[in-house]
């Protein structure tokens, strides 16, 4: 028998817990890439109109975001969650960084569901959200309850797993520019 747990109430959860993150995370990212560039390009006109609030830098972000930056950037949060999944694997849950992972996707499946009730339709992300990434959320975070290794949550958790999710979601795309743009600046030469 190895010193490994993974069975729940020892102090450790199974890997369904830590790597599910990643599985959950895989089938979110998907509808995003299959539609963000699409539904930026047809609907950022509108939204611009009926929201002259938002500036306008955003929208022309929104409407520049292509296929292959956007699945760049998919990648790069990738490496980000499975590293997340992977310290929460070896920790049997434990992980800060897990945990804050598992919160942070959790929360932003929230964003989406606003986003689609501010502008009164779809958003890219929305279907997985309330089908895939919040029941798998409070899923996991029952589990690590169960196990006795769940952090509390108190509202600078919130934050924290929000910002998270915030800092890795425009890191990836900046990275993404600059690889792509690196990418560009090499074929002409």
């Amino acid at each position: 028998m190895s010193g490994h747990t993974t069975g729940e109430g020892d102090g450790g959860v199974s890997a369904g817990v830590t790597f599910g993150l990643l599985a959950a995370w895989a089938v979110h990212d998907l509808e995003e890439v299959a539609t963000v560039p699409g539904w930026a390009r047809d609907r950022v006109p509108e939204l611009r109109g009926r929201f002259p609030q938002v500036p306008e830098r955003i929208w022309q972000r929104l409407e520049s975001i292509d296929g292959r930056e956007f699945t760049t950037a998919v990648a790069g949060m990738a490496i980000v969650v499975a590293a997340a999944a992977a310290d929460g694997h070896r920790t049997r849950g434990h992980s800060g960084f897990y945990q804050g992972a598992l919160n942070g996707f959790g929360l932003h499946a929230l964003v989406h569901v606003a986003q689609a009730a501010a502008v009164r339709g779809y958003t890219p992300g929305v279907v997985t959200s309330p089908l895939v990434v919040i029941p798998f959320t409070l899923w996991a975070r029952g589990r690590l309850r169960r196990a006795g290794v769940l952090r509390p949550a108190r509202p600078r958790d919130v934050v924290q797993g929000l910002a998270l999710a915030t800092a890795a979601t425009a890191g990836t795309h900046v990275m993404a520019r600059r690889l792509l743009r690196q990418g560009r600046t090499a074929s002409r030469t």
